[in-house]
């Protein structure tokens, strides 16, 4: 294999990978992942798909863009996580469609909650974040609001311990790429 077929071969997956390393890098500092990288990564993924399969390719990027919406809106609507990680799944189901973002979004999860683990492990903290869990989970339960389950979530957000999602994302994604062979 010579290097222009390493590097030409599902470019724009490894574009997207690259794209996913710069907004885990910067959610993992500033824990916010910036409109800058996400805006464009949707709207890039629009004209790719749309370049590449013409008005059905079109709606395969707007297809992919909503799966990536849809996989994370819920809980950004109840305060769980931020606008960023959500766009940031809408640019990858835009370029990608909304196969490879479903199962790259379930990936991420799993990487999500192993981090998550092991962020409340190396604090020591189990009693606290499983009592925060349990009231969590009551809360959606019980209120149902997604207005007041937003409110209380942003009340209690000082004292969480936040998990910077753009991180498990990329892994998660860029793990599923090389399980499937996009890469």
């Amino acid at each position: 294999m010579d290097w222009n077929e390493i590097f030409v071969a599902n470019w724009h997956v490894k574009l997207v990978s690259a794209i996913l390393i710069l907004a885990a890098w910067i959610d993992g500092k500033e824990l916010r992942v910036p409109n800058w990288i996400t805006f464009p990564m949707v709207l890039s993924g629009l004209v790719f798909s749309t370049c590449v399969g013409g008005f059905d390719g079109l709606l395969v990027g707007l297809t992919g863009m909503c799966c990536g919406l849809l996989c994370l809106l819920p809980l950004y609507a109840v305060g769980g996580m931020g606008a960023g990680d959500v766009k940031l799944m809408a640019g990858i189901g835009a370029w990608l469609g909304w196969q490879t973002t479903f199962y790259a979004f379930c990936v991420s999860v799993v990487v999500g909650a192993v981090m998550a683990v092991l962020m409340v492990a190396s604090r020591g903290a189990w009693k606290k974040h499983y009592e925060q869990f349990l009231t969590i989970l009551s809360e959606w339960t019980v209120i149902k609001n997604p207005y007041e389950l937003s409110r209380i979530a942003a009340d209690r957000k000082p004292s969480m311990f936040l998990l910077p999602y753009g991180i498990p994302i990329c892994i998660g994604t860029i793990g599923y790429f090389m399980y499937a062979g996009l890469m």
